[in-house]
């Protein structure tokens, strides 16, 4: 009897220790569910290493094309615009990649700015990482470039335009040589083997300059260059030149933008525009240079205004191709190479700006340099300056410019 008891008491126990542990039990695993899930790391620390010693632009992105971590690179170039890819092809060959789970290649032109048309050539490589994330590395092979286009077209234009100062500088020297009993011939001659000798130094110093441009990128080191320091020097440069003309040479009042990019190629795009106005202007008319800032488009405008000859509206398009020139037969008075206004179009587009022209034969010209505007001083909003209406003609417009005696005018 007792032994039954005894028997039923633990089965009874046993009974409740089982109830009790699946009770506890299913406890445990609701507290397992309800808990959140530790994160898996966006990107560990060996990766982010590895990640920021490579030369390549790089972005780590999620599936659904989030930015979780971006080079500065990646910012510099316009790939990255907050937590997003911008460039449309750039997200359209990241789609693929999630698609398929392949790596793919491309090359691709991006736009350096939003004005003119320069622009990155870019190699680009996506590629899944683990399971949850994209790599993209993209390399700046805008200067590979620019060599090839350079060491492709120096030739040419050197033996197009070096042909004429050397040939007038043998032909002359032949006279020297035949006349060398008549020291009037003599003086003659030399002074011409002068102008044709300087004429030549000057186009091989432009064609350096030019190529300088081509093969390397100012704004691969830029600097915050303040644009009335720019126009400030241009013009103390080029006074000594309008002077000796009997031109007026004016500066609009300081405005206080700020740009980036390279100090001394900004000073020689604008007094290269001064230099053509000079050349161009009359004696007793005015020249004018000075800045606009427009803060709703974001840009700083420089504005050379002449009042000389003008350009005829079928020549306009033409005025910035290399060797270029409106006027042959001025241009060889001047000294003008037909290189110094290509020089300024390759400044401009490569600080991400551009140049453009208004003109009407009889009433003169305005060329104006436009660049991204990084900030703008207090003086800013205060008064026009040049270039606020780009159709007026210049004697409408109050704005100053100056021309550069080191260079040759090249309309």
């Amino acid at each position: 009897m007792i032994d039954g008891l005894a028997a039923l008491g633990a089965g009874l126990i046993g009974l409740l220790v089982g109830l009790v542990a699946a009770f506890a039990f299913q406890v445990s695993e609701r507290e397992q569910h309800a808990m959140p899930t530790k994160p898996e790391p966006e990107l560990d620390d060996g990766a982010a290493e590895v990640l920021a010693v490579l030369r390549a632009a790089t972005v780590v992105l999620r599936r659904d094309l989030t930015v979780v971590r971006a080079s500065a690179a990646a910012h510099a170039i316009g790939l990255v615009h907050g937590d997003r890819i911008a460039p449309g092809e750039v997200v359209d060959l990241l789609a693929q990649v999630v698609n398929d789970g392949e790596i793919r290649d491309a090359a691709l032109e991006l736009p350096r700015g939003r004005l003119g048309g320069s622009t990155f050539l870019l190699q680009l490589r996506a590629a899944p990482l683990g399971l949850d994330h994209l790599l993209l590395l993209a390399e700046d092979r805008t200067e590979s470039r620019r060599v090839e286009a350079v060491r492709r077209d120096f030739v040419v234009n050197v033996s197009h335009e070096l042909k004429t100062p050397v040939g007038a500088l043998s032909l002359l020297a032949e006279t020297v040589e035949q006349a060398a009993d008549e020291p009037e011939t003599v003086r003659r001659f030399a002074a011409r083997i002068q102008t044709e000798t300087t004429r030549l130094t000057r186009l091989v110093q432009e064609i350096i300059e030019l190529s300088r441009l081509q093969v390397a990128d100012p704004l691969r080191t830029p600097s915050a260059v303040p644009v009335d320091r720019v126009v400030h020097e241009a013009a103390d440069r080029a006074r000594t030149c309008a002077v000796a003309k009997g031109i007026d040479l004016e500066v609009g009042p300081d405005r206080g933008a700020v740009v980036w990019g390279d100090h001394d190629l900004l000073v020689t795009a604008v007094r290269n525009l001064l230099d053509n106005a000079v050349a161009y202007s009359e004696p007793g008319t005015h020249i004018g240079v000075g800045t606009t800032v427009r803060p709703g488009t974001g840009l700083v405008e420089i504005a050379v205004v002449d009042q000389g000859i003008g350009i005829p509206a079928a020549q306009q398009s033409r005025l910035f191709e290399r060797f270029y020139r409106v006027d042959p037969a001025r241009s060889r008075d001047t000294g003008g190479t037909g290189l110094g206004l290509s020089i300024v179009k390759h400044i401009a587009a490569d600080h991400g700006g551009e140049v453009v022209v208004w003109s009407e034969p009889g009433r003169g010209s305005t060329f104006t340099i436009r660049l991204p505007l990084v900030r703008a001083g207090a003086g800013a909003g205060a008064g026009a300056g040049a270039g606020d209406d780009s159709t007026a003609p210049p004697a409408e417009r109050r704005t100053p410019t100056v021309p550069n005696p080191a260079e040759g005018a090249d309309r």
